[in-house]
């Protein structure tokens, strides 16, 4: 679970406890896309083999979504009125992906590594969505369901990929 938060002034309506605790989901799950976004580019400047134009073209595709799920999630930490974690450090303390090495990869190893990466994250999501139902934040359990649709897509289209 990430660090805890720092309030704003914000107030949506939700109990600070609520607040707190969505929040640190939030502050974990956004932790974890830092750290998906920096393997997608290692993975798509290192990627080798047959499968490389291929690979190279969709790496791209999913670290730009997930550039754009930075934004969204973090966002939706300052609507709840806390502050979204914002360096590498704390990244790196509260994710519970790890970093992979820069190295030469084959289609079938990344894609394995990254099919692991976002079965953990939809987990993660369902406990997120599940949390914020139980505290009444439909604004939170929204978005995130959106998100998890996602990562359900890239779980189809990576398993495909591997047969």
């Amino acid at each position: 679970m990430a660090t805890a938060t720092t309030k704003t002034k914000t107030n949506v309506g939700l109990e600070p406890a609520a607040t707190e605790a969505i929040a640190q989901a939030l502050n974990g799950y956004l932790a974890d896309l830092h750290v998906l976004y920096t393997k997608l580019h290692n993975f798509h400047w290192n990627v080798e083999g047959e499968a490389f134009y291929t690979l190279h073209e969709v790496l791209e595709g999913l670290y730009d979504a997930v550039h754009a799920e930075l934004d969204d999630v973090a966002e939706r930490v300052l609507k709840i009125g806390h502050r979204p974690l914002a360096s590498l450090a704390d990244y790196m303390k509260n994710a519970s992906l790890h970093e992979e090495p820069s190295r030469a990869y084959k289609g079938t190893e990344l894609v394995e590594i990254l099919l692991k990466d976002y079965q953990h994250l939809t987990h993660s999501l369902r406990e997120t969505i599940n949390l914020a139902g139980e505290h009444g934040d439909e604004g939170t359990a929204d978005d995130a369901v959106g998100m998890l649709k996602d990562k359900e897509k890239a779980i189809w289209m990576l398993t495909a990929y591997l047969g």
